[in-house]
């Protein structure tokens, strides 16, 4: 097993150029492999529910964004404890653990979606398991942060964060596509038949995932190491709910992270519940696509313009904007017009998702920065539960969503203000 020892100190240039680069880069990489899996099982729910009531489930509208939402939920408050493992048990050792742990929902999910007769509670019971890939961020992220020298912690991070989320666009763009193989359902149990006459294999949605989960748990048993004097009690760690600074950020990061989440996990449903005449479900990957895709780009924006305030400021203005084209274009019921914004709606959430996570490792010390990145993770989570289900309470209750999207822009429009007045000003105190 891998495992680093003597003292670790990125900030040395001949340490890190030497020897800390090339370790870094290693578990960086294992790490968002694993991240990358984590996310797929996070989201799984996403594309699942939508395609149960084609095969004979018999669920209502709010059971489907319940079994939408829930993973969210379970992964928000798993990363609350999630966040402090690395610090407890080593962080290669914690990457085994949790990353395995992806296999009982995976094997679990490909089991119970072959009989129509799986009652709901099941299910809502196997959702609620993929909240392990959820709180797997917190835990990824307060793990890596602490291998790279602080002139690369907004890239570095951008990449664990940004590549990981890119498992949200790949299960809602592969679950349509393995959900047809016969060469891979039939090994895994029968099949199932539209209203078509179709035959298809939900459980490939799950059973896909398990091979590769397997392998990288592995390349993590192997592969990566427990950092020497990152390890911390929890009561060391604790320090950092008595920082203002913490639940300020809580509150950015959620702006931006829990949008980018919920919207993932609501994207399939408000696809089909809006424009039920399209047969467009299809494209709901490219929005985490997108979101996901420029994360590292946010980071490393900041990295070099000097300061994540001022990028996380600015892309909040256009996010504001976005939202508006969505509700405009959904008023008019343009498709087209409301594809695009969202997507610009994705692109402005990945943006300050890398720009909000650099500027945690300026505004904390060493020692607090792993475990804020994770517990603002944590929180921002929730967005994975609340907003699918503010979405579904919207429709059911005025039959359009736009009553969530102006609660939703309400929320940016205090996330700018707030942006501004403690860091993003000439005079703020802290400068990050």
């Amino acid at each position: 097993m891998a495992q680093v020892v003597g003292k670790w100190n990125p900030e040395d240039t001949r340490f890190w150029e030497q020897t800390g680069k090339k370790v870094a880069n290693r578990n960086l990489w294992i790490s968002v492999s694993a991240l990358f899996l984590s996310f797929a099982v996070w989201q799984i729910w996403s594309v699942v529910a939508v395609n149960l009531n084609d095969v004979g489930f018999r669920f209502s509208e709010g059971e489907l964004f319940t079994l939408a939402a829930l993973p969210g939920l379970i992964g928000a408050t798993f990363r609350i404890f999630f966040t402090f493992m690395p610090g407890i048990v080593g962080g290669r050792n914690w990457t085994v653990i949790s990353t395995g742990a992806l296999l009982i929902p995976a094997i679990g999910i490909g089991i119970a979606v072959q009989n129509t007769e799986t009652p709901f509670m099941t299910m809502a019971i196997l959702a609620a398991l993929c909240g392990i890939g959820g709180g797997n961020f917190s835990s990824s992220m307060a793990n890596i942060s602490p291998f790279f020298p602080k002139k690369s912690k907004g890239t570095a991070n951008g990449l664990n964060a940004g590549l990981g989320n890119l498992g949200v666009s790949a299960v809602q763009f592969i679950t349509p596509l393995v959900i047809g193989l016969g060469s891979i359902g039939m090994l895994t149990g029968g099949g199932q038949f539209l209203s078509d006459g179709t035959k298809v294999f939900i459980q490939n949605a799950a059973f896909v995932w398990v091979i590769p989960i397997a392998v990288v748990t592995l390349l993590a048993l192997f592969g990566m190491d427990n950092l020497p004097g990152t390890k911390q009690t929890f009561k060391q760690q604790a320090v950092i709910f008595k920082n203002k600074h913490t639940w300020i950020m809580t509150w950015l990061y959620t702006m931006c992270f829990g949008s980018f989440i919920g919207y993932a996990a609501a994207f399939p449903l408000l696809i089909r519940s809006e424009f039920p005449e399209l047969n467009a479900i299809g494209l709901a990957f490219l929005g985490p696509l997108v979101g996901a895709a420029v994360r590292p780009v946010g980071g490393w924006i900041s990295d070099k313009v000097g300061s994540g305030a001022l990028v996380t400021f600015w892309d909040i203005v256009v996010m504001i904007g976005a939202t508006f084209g969505v509700v405009y274009f959904l008023n008019a019921h343009n498709f087209t017009g409301f594809l695009t914004m969202f997507i610009v709606l994705f692109f402005t959430t990945g943006i300050a998702n890398g720009s909000t996570f650099r500027m945690i490792p300026f505004i904390f010390p060493e020692k607090q920065a792993p475990p804020v990145l994770g517990f603002t993770a944590a929180i921002a989570a929730y967005g994975a539960f609340l907003i699918p289900k503010v979405f579904g309470w919207s429709i059911s209750t005025t039959g359009a969503a736009n009553l969530a999207l102006y609660l939703f822009i309400g929320y940016y429009v205090i996330s700018l203000i707030v942006c501004w007045v403690f860091y993003a000003r000439k005079n703020a105190a802290v400068k990050c």
